[in-house]
């Protein structure tokens, strides 16, 4: 019986030793160049499962073999940065200073096909009453048709915001971004993306003596069909009664590979922006598509800060469809500047995403 246990506790640590391997991978994933290894790249998706398995395997060695809790233990401190970056934990807030700006980013989802309801629209009341001081929206195209939400509208509701800068973007024209400010937007112009229907546009904000580079990014989104996402949710609710399960991991995987060397591609334009600006203090958020544990992500955040990592709590999830249960909006932060509270606010869910919003002070 002694060898029986000897061996089945050496086929258990062999199998958390997998975990742990796969662990890793997904965490330092971001840094495999996705043009030369676009799968494995893309790995960072899976981070959250292979942290969840190791820490099932915690929980088991710490109720049948306490002395072997190290094992998965070791796992964790490894990808420490990792897990800390993408649920990051805190008990506390620190105040609030009083010279601060607060910025929204929000993937509206066209406000719901531009629907008035009762002659309002519960995503555009929903901004006119956030408080924030500069606000950037992707998916933003107002129709021209006075039954939906027209560019009046728009004005309208947000006459707090006198200043605004408004871009169709992508080869389609078929999408578009915006900026409402309250302070004056001195120049704006979109960045070169060779996309169909995704892009970035940065601003200059003048902000007392201050100018700030604000960067409104909708990266490439991974092209999902409706009817791949349903694929994508029955896979995750009854993966047994998938008879190609082989062939539709594959089908899926193959549309985030060719996504996310766009995005990479994508990353560095704004990566160059960055460096080459002018300004002091700079911001850049919105729908990035990518987890916190991906390239684009781990790209950019080497020149800023990610302003959830710093002054969020927990996962942060900000895609609320298809059991898709990442954090894909992101606001990132030059070094100067620090962040509070920042929000993902899970009270409104007429969008497919959850808008994002934070305060942002300069550091002293």
């Amino acid at each position: 019986m002694k060898h029986i246990g000897k061996i089945a506790l050496t086929v258990t640590m062999l199998v958390n030793a997998l975990f742990i391997g796969l662990l890793l991978l997904a965490a330092y994933s971001p840094y495999i160049n996705p043009q030369k290894y676009p799968l494995l790249s893309c790995m960072g998706l899976t981070f959250p499962i292979f942290l969840f398995i190791n820490g099932c395997f915690l929980f088991f060695w710490m109720i049948f073999r306490s002395s072997v809790s190290w094992f998965p233990l070791v796992g964790f401190l490894l990808c420490l940065p990792q897990i800390i970056t993408y649920v990051p934990f805190r008990f506390s807030n620190p105040d609030i200073p009083e010279n601060n700006i607060k910025l929204l980013t929000y993937n509206v989802m066209n406000f719901g096909g531009l629907q008035k309801v009762e002659g309002g629209n519960p995503i555009l009341n929903y901004i006119r009453d956030s408080g924030a001081d500069i606000i950037c929206m992707q998916e933003f195209v107002p129709s021209g048709d006075k039954k939906r939400l027209t560019q009046k509208d728009f004005d309208d509701a947000l006459k707090a915001y006198p200043c605004q800068a408004i871009y169709r973007i992508g080869n389609s024209k078929g999408n578009g971004t915006a900026c409402y400010s309250k302070y004056p937007i001195l120049s704006s112009r979109p960045l070169a993306f060779e996309s169909q229907s995704n892009g970035s546009v940065l601003y200059e904000i003048k902000i007392g003596k201050d100018t700030l580079t604000l960067i409104n990014n909708h990266l490439e989104s991974n092209k999902l069909t409706v009817e791949d996402r349903m694929l994508y949710q029955e896979m995750l609710e009854s993966p047994e009664a998938s008879r190609k399960m082989k062939q539709d991991i594959a089908y899926l995987l193959g549309k985030l590979k060719e996504t996310v060397v766009i995005r990479a591609k994508q990353a560095k334009t704004v990566s160059k922006e960055i460096s080459q600006s002018p300004h002091k203090y700079i911001v850049v958020c919105g729908d990035f598509n990518d987890s916190p544990i991906s390239y684009s992500h781990r790209f950019l955040t080497q020149q800023l800060d990610d302003a959830f990592t710093q002054s969020g709590r927990g996962l942060g999830i900000s895609y609320n469809r298809n059991r898709f249960y990442f954090r894909i909006d992101h606001i990132l932060i030059s070094k100067n500047l620090q962040s509070y509270r920042c929000t993902v606010d899970r009270s409104i869910r007429d969008s497919d995403h959850y808008p994002m919003w934070c305060y942002i002070s300069k550091k002293d």
